[in-house]
């Protein structure tokens, strides 16, 4: 689940891989093994993550389908 939202976040953002891992100060290898679950970030990147997508951390993990939830 959160590879395919990663993934889709990203691809919605228009950037690749590699500006993706450079903008979270990962190597790209690291970014893709997320992209296709074989590794899951730790909590101050996932947060790093959903507040640059500006989607909620319940959104990338699977708690919820709505990317907005942490908006009111």
């Amino acid at each position: 689940m959160f590879g395919e939202r990663l993934k889709s976040i990203r691809l919605h953002s228009g950037i690749t891989q590699k500006e993706a891992a450079n903008l979270f100060g990962i190597t790209e290898r690291a970014y893709q093994n997320y992209e296709i679950n074989k590794s899951k970030p730790n909590v101050s990147l996932l947060i790093s993550i959903a507040e640059y997508f500006d989607v909620s951390i319940d959104y990338l993990v699977g708690r919820t389908n709505n990317p907005n939830s942490h908006k009111s």
